[in-house]
């Protein structure tokens, strides 16, 4: 019995240890924690520095896309459409730099660069119909995506015929698709820039704050003098350029325009972002756990390649993953409260 009671307090404070980890941080450290254990156990080439490096390429499209899905979760909503979106900038861009190429094969840097911003504009545009339809004509973010991306799938399409864009500028996809700076990818650093520009608006400009404050409560925010309208506007076309700019990335790493690219990515956007500790209530969220989410998410895809899961199974296991995230989320917002009392 003494062994019993003083092991008692030892367990307490263990728990209580564990509770406010989970409290500040979400559930994102114990998941990835579990999934390094588990797939260093199953494959020895897991941990390896390869291997890592290539999780982080591997990873930088769903990075990117989700620092942009970030912004419409924090205001109380989601964007459907950031699949179609990569698809329509791929589609776009890769017309746009083959017309030109073919056209003009000396000068495959201009064609590079109309192209790009051919595409990302296209991208973006689907951006501006959801800000106009969410903020001004208060349609539902899910209603208004969901359409958007229907809409932006058959422009593809219809542009393509369902067949690959080819005859684009060598140079584009050995730079931005394949090339290497001090042995790291250079969409790695594309990432990268996008992820600390974010950080610095989200906590440095007033903004930013706009984002967590409309969120957090639209009603208060509009009161205290903010342009809510303005703000729900931003949103969804920064959500976009941000798909969009992932788009041309992952053109450059296919160099093909593809009509059917991004399927997954609306799903794969929003799982990264609650594992990451972002409220689908809106006004919580942080980039820097954003970026860890996408790159959890990235890690599992590469761990259970390694360990020859099916992919039916990894699809599985997403879906898995979302539900417990959004269980935790709940939890953890009930431990929040619990600690404010």
């Amino acid at each position: 019995m003494t062994e019993s009671k003083n092991m008692t307090p030892k367990t307490s404070f263990n728990s209580d240890i564990i509770k406010r980890v989970f409290v500040q941080l979400g559930i994102l450290p114990f998941l990835l924690l579990i999934a390094v254990v588990i797939f260093t156990l199953m494959s020895d080439n897991f941990l390896t520095g390869k291997n890592l490096l290539n999780v982080l390429r591997q990873s930088v499209y769903l990075t990117i896309v989700s620092l942009g899905q970030m912004l419409c979760l924090l205001t109380g909503g989601f964007d459907l459409s950031v699949g179609t979106i990569l698809a329509l900038t791929s589609v776009v861009g890769a017309l746009v730099m083959a017309t030109i190429y073919a056209a003009m094969p000396d000068a495959a840097w201009f064609a590079i660069l109309v192209g790009c911003c051919g595409g990302i504009l296209a991208g973006t545009m689907i951006g501006v119909v959801n800000g106009v339809g969410v903020a001004y004509f208060q349609v539902s973010p899910f209603m208004m995506s969901l359409g958007m991306a229907s809409v932006g799938f058959g422009i593809a399409l219809y542009l393509t015929g369902g067949t690959p864009v080819y005859g684009m500028p060598v140079a584009f996809g050995d730079i931005f698709g394949f090339g290497e700076f001090l042995g790291i990818p250079t969409p790695i650093y594309v990432a990268a820039m996008l992820a600390v520009a974010m950080f610095f608006m989200l906590s440095r400009t007033a903004f930013g704050r706009y984002f967590y404050a409309v969120g957090g409560n639209i009603k208060a925010a509009r009161l205290s003098g903010v342009g809510t309208k303005g703000v729900l506007f931003w949103t969804y076309v920064l959500c976009a350029g941000f798909a969009a700019i992932a788009g041309m990335l992952l053109t450059a790493r296919l160099d093909t325009g593809e009509a059917n690219i991004g399927a997954s990515m609306p799903l794969e956007s929003i799982a990264a972002c609650v594992i990451a500790g972002v409220s689908l209530r809106g006004g919580i969220g942080r980039p820097e756990n954003v970026v860890l989410g996408a790159l959890f998410i990235g890690l599992v895809s590469n761990g259970m390649n390694l360990a020859r899961i099916e992919s039916y199974l990894q699809t599985v296991v997403l879906g898995a993953l979302l539900i417990l995230a959004v269980v935790a989320d709940q939890i953890r917002l009930r431990y929040v409260a619990t600690l404010k009392d």
